[in-house]
């Protein structure tokens, strides 16, 4: 092994000598804003494949803006008192869930969990903080039971 130098030069071996996986499933195939949104709606109700990390985080704080952004439009416009409110609040609930679910489920599928492990949402508390940790993990870099990771280039 040649000897290093600086400091500069222990990260570069460090990363040379890295898993393949592991540099598999780094910054570069990160997804961003956009791409994960068109991403998520495109792949509406598709519960099967994978999904980055980032695609699964970036489209959750698109749900999160959107829902607080319509709820307060829909508040202005029609008041809270209205059933109208609560049945316009239901159909957006429903309409971003869906796809919500859906990649989270790919999401876990990335980690080589079966999307079935979010019905840890019943769980009171505990439940999304189990889920938000799975949801936080980083995926594995090679073929599971899911499908090939995202973004690999398939040779088949």
């Amino acid at each position: 092994m040649e000897e290093i130098g600086n400091v500069m030069d222990i990260g570069r071996h460090w990363r040379e000598d890295e898993a393949p996986e592991r540099r598999a499933n780094q910054k570069g195939n990160a997804m961003g804003f956009g791409q994960a949104i068109s991403t998520c709606l495109s792949s509406y109700a598709n519960f099967n494949g994978r999904a980055r990390r980032s695609e699964f985080w970036w489209f959750w704080l698109f749900v999160v803006i959107v829902q607080v952004v319509v709820q307060t439009l829909i508040a202005v416009i029609v008041g809270t008192d209205s059933i109208l409110y609560s049945l316009l609040l239901f159909v957006l609930a429903i309409a971003l869930a869906i796809p919500l679910y859906a990649a989270g489920a790919r999401r876990l599928h990335d980690t080589g969990k079966s999307g079935w492990l979010q019905l840890l949402i019943l769980i009171p508390c505990a439940g999304i903080i189990i889920l938000i940790v799975l949801w936080a993990q980083q995926g594995s870099g090679v073929d599971n039971q899911y499908e090939a990771p995202p973004g690999a280039i398939d040779n088949r």
